[in-house]
Formats: C-alpha cells, sequence, structure tokens
C-alpha cells in the first residue's frame, strides 16, 4: 500500500523586479482608465456628477499604487531599472491622473452646462496619450536592444502633445474672437489650459521613459 504525501502550496513572493513593473504597468492602467471616464463624462455630460465622483476614486487608487511603488523603493537595494527613473516615472504617472481628476471637477466646480467640441478632442488626445503610456510601459521588462521599441510609443506622445498644445491655442482664440461672457471665457480658459497641462505631463512621463531606454538598451 502506498502512502500518498501531501505539502501544503507556498505562495511565493514576486520577485521585486516584477513587482515594480507590475506596479508601474498598474499606474499606467489607471491613467488609461481615468483618461476614458474623462470621455466618457463628456460625451454623455447628463451623467457628469456620478462621472466625477467616480474619477475621484481613481484618482485615490493611483495615489495607493505611487505609494505602494515608493515603500518597494525604500525596502529594495537593487532594482530593475534605476530607482530615480522608477520614482519619476511613478510621479509622473500619478501626476497625469490627476490632472485628469482636476479637469473633471473644474467642469462640475465651475457650472459648465455642456462641454465644448475643443474640449471633447482635447479628451481624446488625453485618452490616447494613456493608451501609448500603457503600450510603452508594458515594454519595460524587454531587454537590451528590445527596449528600443519604446521609443515609437513616446514618440507618438510627444507628437499628441504637441497637437493638444495646437487645439488648446486654437480653442482659447476662439473664445476670445466669439461672443461669450467675460466669466465664460475664464472658465474655459483654465479648461483648455489644464487639458493642455495633462498633456505635458503625460510628455513628462514618456521623456522618463526614453531616458531609460537610452540607458539600458
Amino acid at each position: 500500500m502506498k502512502i500518498g504525501l501531501s505539502f501544503p502550496r507556498i505562495r511565493l513572493p514576486l520577485p521585486r523586479e516584477e513587482r515594480f513593473f507590475g506596479l508601474l504597468r498598474s499606474g499606467a492602467e489607471t491613467v488609461l482608465e481615468a483618461a476614458k471616464t474623462f470621455v466618457e463624462m463628456l460625451d454623455h455630460y447628463e451623467d457628469a456628477h456620478a462621472k466625477a465622483a467616480e474619477l475621484k476614486l481613481i484618482e485615490e487608487r493611483g495615489d495607493h499604487i505611487i505609494h505602494e511603488i515608493m515603500r518597494n523603493l525604500h525596502r529594495t537595494f537593487v532594482t530593475p531599472i534605476d530607482r530615480e527613473d522608477i520614482a519619476l516615472l511613478a510621479e509622473h504617472v500619478d501626476d497625469v491622473i490627476d490632472a485628469i481628476e482636476d479637469a473633471a471637477r473644474m467642469h462640475i466646480e465651475y457650472r459648465v452646462e455642456a462641454p465644448t467640441e475643443r474640449a471633447k478632442e482635447l479628451a481624446q488626445i488625453i485618452l490616447r496619450c494613456g493608451e501609448e503610456l500603457l503600450l510603452a510601459v508594458d515594454k519595460l521588462r524587454f531587454r537590451g536592444a528590445k527596449l528600443n521599441e519604446i521609443l515609437p510609443h513616446t514618440i507618438e506622445i510627444n507628437r499628441l502633445e504637441n497637437e493638444a498644445d495646437q487645439v488648446s491655442r486654437q480653442a482659447i482664440g476662439e473664445l476670445f474672437r466669439g461672443t461669450e461672457s467675460p466669466i465664460e471665457v475664464i472658465k474655459w480658459r483654465d479648461i483648455y489650459e489644464m487639458l493642455e497641462h495633462t498633456a505635458d505631463l503625460a510628455e513628462d512621463a514618456a521623456n522618463v521613459l526614453e531616458g531609460v531606454v537610452l540607458k539600458h538598451a
């Protein structure tokens, strides 16, 4: 008679390297989720308050992710890429999430009755930045020359930032050529500038990723 031996399954902790990549990916996923929610808010503005509240929860989740990254940095001696790059990338990713939530909140606090087509256009640009950022962060696990595959995504984010800058300038110019009241002009100028700033922050994250490629490819 054979006696079968059974042992409890031991759940091994994730290697530190995988943990950092996973957390950075979670941050980039949260950027994309925030951008999609903001686009939905502007496209279905009758649900604006609910979507703004949803974005606040997403922003809080983003804060938790960056805190986890920083906590792991303090507890890890050797990191898969320079710890300064991990910290800076995490901060810029969190900044993008914060800025999207700020833009949504401004629509509520400024009592915007309906979003403009220019605001929707800028929201779509931010969404595309989020998509490219996630694709780029996904490739941080690559080694050697394969890291160069990050660059097409960072180049596209740079192009999108330029596009956002042009759209924002055009939108503000239209405000001053229109018949809106001074209060409406101030409202929309602030919102357009916040949306353009959000694209700037995505470009900051892309610049960190480019630096990682230059150091390690």
